[in-house]
């Protein structure tokens, strides 16, 4: 019966953490994706925008919510750079096809970029959790600055888009994001790997 009633709180306890306020968002973002790629495919400039601008939105709402309402959970601490991730990957690479992103395209150099940037990261997160066990990665700063100017760059480009014009900032827009985007790879790699060999294996592994 203990051990029953053990079982039931866990599921509790995993139930709330699933639907909490800053994890929906996180989920409206993923389920925005589609929507917004639906919109592009039907060369809907000004509803791609706003779908857009409305999966960007939930992101710093479930950032905030997480942090004034005490919300925090391990599920949120993947959810959310997965939300990010998702969105502005399938921006990128819509962005960068010119029969779905006129006048206006995402060159391919920067969605290669920041796409392989993600893949590597993922891939030395996976080694890690492979060889030390379960673990959390927190974002950095640099890290945080690059999400925020791939999502700007994104914004301006379907802005732009839906306008009809060509502004002399973009190439200027798209060099910064690059740039940062290889520079916090690289710094998240070099923090793994100072990680890696300055913790202990656990006892027992």
């Amino acid at each position: 019966m203990a051990s029953e009633m053990e079982d039931a709180v866990t599921d509790d306890v995993r139930t709330s953490e699933i639907f909490t306020v800053p994890n929906l968002l996180s989920l409206t973002r993923i389920l925005l994706t589609p929507v917004f790629i639906w919109a592009m495919t039907q060369r809907r400039p000004w509803l791609a925008f706003g779908i857009f601008l409305l999966a960007g939105s939930t992101d710093a709402l479930d950032g905030y919510t997480a942090r004034h309402f005490r919300l925090k959970s391990n599920l949120g601490l993947w959810l959310d750079p997965a939300g990010d991730k998702i969105l502005l990957t399938a921006a990128l690479i819509v962005l960068t096809l010119p029969r779905l992103s006129a006048p206006n395209v995402v060159p391919l150099w920067l969605t290669a970029i920041s796409i392989g940037r993600d893949l590597l990261i993922a891939a030395g997160a996976l080694v890690y959790i492979g060889i030390r066990g379960r673990t959390v990665f927190r974002p950095t700063l640099l890290g945080k600055a690059s999400t925020v100017s791939g999502t700007l760059t994104i914004l301006a480009v379907l802005l732009w888009n839906a306008l009809g014009s060509s502004p002399g900032f973009l190439p200027w827009l798209f060099l910064l994001t690059a740039v940062l985007a290889g520079a916090s790879g690289g710094h998240y790699i070099l923090l793994g790997i100072r990680r890696f060999f300055r913790e202990r294996k656990p006892a027992g592994a």
